[in-house]
């Protein structure tokens, strides 16, 4: 997950939006964008396509698009939030799974008006915690997420939380 972002003059002006089944290869196209920016594998646009389509028709995820005219233009970001059940709050832990903004458009406000939103949307659906995976040499991503709270020590401690990742298929 990465992101770079600060509040800017036209941040409360960007229209976010959240995606319906149809935006399915839109949110695809973005996320191999995403992708080919970092150098990062991820499936094609076809793969993911059908799976984003899934996704966002299910209540326990969804995507959110900012700065296309609700549905008119293409989006200049996105995020995307998945949400599961969890014993440690009363509602749903949610996973911002990503979030990626144009790199022309970085630093405008849209990656902070996309988050205040996903939290909102969040909160909205009863979820009690958010987490985010970031990498390590990611410095900007981790300092935008840390300027709006979140942590990687868990709170009462003096040591980094990590996460362990193995692939089934």
């Amino acid at each position: 997950m990465t992101t770079s972002d600060a509040h800017g003059p036209n941040a409360s002006t960007r229209g976010i939006r959240i995606a319906v089944p149809d935006d399915a290869a839109t949110a695809a196209r973005l996320q191999v964008e995403f992708a080919e920016e970092f150098d990062t594998p991820t499936p094609s646009r076809e793969v993911l396509e059908p799976r984003f389509r899934r996704l966002i028709a299910d209540p326990d995820g969804f995507v959110l698009f900012a700065g296309d005219d609700a549905g008119g233009g293409d989006p200049t970001g996105y995020a995307l939030v998945t949400l599961r059940p969890t014993v440690y709050c009363d509602g749903p832990l949610a996973v911002l799974d990503e979030l990626y903004v144009m790199p022309a458009l970085r630093g405008s406000g849209i990656g902070t008006t996309l988050l205040e939103h996903a939290i909102a949307e969040v909160l909205r659906r009863g979820g009690g915690e958010m987490h985010i995976n970031v990498d390590e040499i990611d410095v900007d991503a981790r300092r935008f997420y840390e300027r709006h709270g979140f942590v990687n020590v868990e709170p009462g401690t003096d040591y980094r939380m990590l996460c362990y990742i193995r692939e089934l298929a």
